[in-house]
């Protein structure tokens, strides 16, 4: 492979704002597995947003490349799975999976698509210094003619049509909106770019925690929500805390501590079958290298309000930021009857958007 640019290349980033701010180029959040896609005549790369090969798990986009993107193109952009008119990360984490014949299975049931919103390269061309306005006008020439399942993504200048956006396409499982400078070159792993994402509230139980990787404090907490049979469910984490945090929450969850999980509603992930799960604090995942995580079991009695962006599924899709305790709350009142959803909006209307 020569192209004049060459993997591996890290994707431009974005810092997180409250509002979507005025006078930028506006595009919708895609909830996929970022990706630069290299294609030199009859090879293809993915690469992740850390560099990784995606290639191996997304035989269909790489055949699709093959088919509809220019002959010599690098690409950045967001593999995506849709299922129902709606993103489904789930599904897409499945892709990784170490046998070839699963991939190629899950190829053919729950195929991916390819999101294209920035062009880095073009024939014999870096266009990494050009500024976004350039970029975009080659990127809608050069896939001009690409049908599904390779896509543009649709963007905007007007900033009341981002706003319409980010209330709408929510029902089709993204994520928010980004914005970016119409002036500005391509700047690999930089935060050159802006992210406005949805976030809501919900008040959960404390049924354990992670300690930290620096020692015996908190690392994260283990949240869970009351379902419509009255089992506690876990729904994900809160971890964002700073060092002296950590420390203090060691403190006020010491009274809950429990030093014999016997009773508690998640004491069956202390056995090791348990894990297959795939949803347990200790789970080992596709990215985790194998390494299982010790938790620390509490009783279910602490009630901690949390920020969210987006549900997948039947947990948080993503890391919550905890907000307050609420120790006016019953635990039980912590169900998933609290959590927000968006009105659906189907994934084709999106696409159709540009």
């Amino acid at each position: 492979m020569r192209l004049p640019v060459m993997p591996p290349v890290k994707p431009m980033l974005a810092k997180a704002a409250a509002r979507i701010p005025p006078g930028l180029h506006y595009e919708a959040k895609w909830d996929g597995f970022r990706a630069i896609v290299f294609r030199d005549g009859d090879e293809v790369l993915i690469g992740s947003r850390n560099t990784k090969p995606l290639d191996r798990y997304f035989p269909d986009v790489v055949e699709a490349a093959l088919r509809l993107l220019p002959p010599r193109c690098v690409l950045d952009g967001e593999l995506v799975i849709a299922l129902d008119g709606r993103l489904d990360f789930d599904r897409l984490q499945d892709r990784i999976h170490p046998a070839a014949s699963r991939v190629r299975h899950l190829a053919e049931t729950t195929p991916a698509s390819f999101v294209a919103f920035d062009l880095l390269a073009l024939g014999d061309e870096s266009y990494l210094a050009r500024p976004l306005t350039e970029r975009r006008a080659a990127l809608e020439a050069a896939l001009a003619d690409a049908v599904p399942p390779i896509h543009v993504a649709p963007a905007t200048t007007d900033p009341a049509v981002a706003r319409d956006w980010f209330d709408r396409f929510e029902g089709a499982g993204l994520d928010g909106i980004v914005a970016k400078d119409p002036a500005g070159p391509y700047l690999p792993d930089e935060r050159a770019m802006v992210k406005i994402k949805h976030e809501r509230t919900a008040d959960c139980v404390v049924a354990g925690y992670r300690e930290h990787k620096s020692g015996p404090v908190v690392g994260s907490l283990l949240l869970g929500l009351y379902d419509d049979r009255g089992r506690l469910q876990h729904v994900g984490v809160s971890a964002a805390f700073t060092a002296a945090r950590r420390a203090e929450l060691v403190e006020e969850l010491a009274p809950y501590r429990m030093t014999d999980p016997t009773g508690h509603p998640w004491a069956h992930w202390a056995e090791a079958e348990a894990h297959e799960a795939d949803r347990l604090p200790g789970a080992v995942t596709r990215w985790s290298g194998g390494r299982l995580s010790d938790w620390v079991p509490l009783r279910p009695e602490p009630v901690c309000e949390v920020a969210y962006d987006h549900v997948q599924g039947d947990r948080f899709r993503h890391t919550t930021r905890f907000r307050r305790w609420r120790t006016d709350k019953d635990p039980a009142e912590c169900t998933y009857e609290q959590l927000a959803e968006p009105t659906r909006y189907d994934l084709s209307d999106v696409l159709g958007a540009r």
